[in-house]
């Protein structure tokens, strides 16, 4: 498969030799299954100990994978009749943030979501899934009208970060990463948030502010990308990995922090290893928590929201 990571090297080179001794088979006509068992099983073995031991890095590898599957997959696999939503009504349309409305089972509901490009050519067009102001209003846009007509909200966090450049600062990305935190906290429908790939920093809280938020189990959520830590606190980029490691990034370290609710398993090897396992997965959580909302008021999933941020961290008295 394309865009291994540098982790997986020993298992796809396992993985040729068998592929290759396949190949001897058919071509020569002799007999070496018993061969290629025993390496099937090496590799079987290999690929329980790689991924059955990912470190931080290695799940930020992954949460990074060029195949990995975007909000527009999603969309595609979880809901029907999707009408995407374009534009601000200020300035542009921003293709960093995708969404619109959808039906789930029958349901209307509203999606937002970061999405990255495919290809290096839809990378460009996507900005890599770092959103512009525009994009944030866009978002706060669909989602108003989402609390309006009382649709549930889904949205899917992907993206290293809000685009930092000069023009962004200039059309006011800070204040409407701001809007969209305010704002969101006030909605009286219920706001389920799934982290499926990066969720770094204000640009992906500013889609983040959700009743129920959960994780694709090789994802990772942070105030700062892990280079981008390095580079402040030892001046070294290319110590992302030392970063990656203490600062409690991954699923499992936020579980146990209470900063998300839950995990959603992944296939072995990644979510872009069977993207509908991984989308029937992602379903299930959605459904289940919507489920679990539904019978609140306006008030109470406000008040839900505001407990559920409010026992993040502990206080301590000096």
């Amino acid at each position: 498969m394309a865009g291994e990571l540098p982790f997986e090297k020993p298992l796809v080179e396992l993985r040729d030799k068998i592929k290759e001794l396949r190949r001897f088979t058919e071509e020569k006509g002799i007999d070496v299954s018993e061969e290629v068992k025993r390496l099937e099983q090496k590799a079987k073995d290999l690929a329980e100990e790689i991924y059955g031991n990912l470190t931080p890095w290695q799940r930020v590898q992954l949460a990074r994978h060029p195949e990995r599957p975007t909000t527009l997959d999603y969309i595609k696999l979880l809901f029907t009749d999707f009408i995407e939503v374009h534009g601000d009504r200020v300035f542009g349309d921003d293709q960093a943030i995708v969404g619109g409305i959808a039906k789930l089972d029958g349901r209307p509901v509203t999606i937002v979501g970061h999405q990255k490009g495919k290809d290096t050519k839809d990378n460009i067009k996507r900005n890599f899934g770092m959103a512009h102001p525009e994009g944030y209003r866009k978002a706060l846009r669909i989602m108003e009208q989402a609390n309006k007509f009382g649709r549930p909200i889904i949205c899917f966090i992907n993206t290293a970060g809000a685009y930092p450049g000069k023009a962004a600062e200039e059309r006011g990305q800070s204040e409407a990463i701001a809007r969209n935190l305010r704002e969101m906290a006030t909605f009286g429908v219920p706001i389920i948030c799934i982290v499926i790939g990066e969720g770094g920093s204000g640009g992906a809280l500013a889609i983040g502010v959700g009743n129920r938020v959960w994780m694709l189990e090789n994802s990772y959520y942070s105030v700062i990308a892990p280079e981008s830590a390095a580079a402040i606190l030892w001046r070294d980029a290319g110590l992302g990995m030392k970063a990656a490691e203490s600062m409690k990034i991954t699923a499992p370290d936020l579980l146990s922090l209470q900063v998300i609710d839950g995990i959603i398993p992944e296939p072995f090897g990644g979510a872009h290893r069977d993207l509908a396992k991984q989308a029937s997965d992602v379903k299930r959580v959605i459904v289940e928590q919507l489920q679990q909302l539904s019978h609140l008021t306006p008030e109470q999933l406000v008040q839900d929201r505001y407990e559920r941020f409010k026992k993040i961290g502990e206080f301590a008295s000096l």
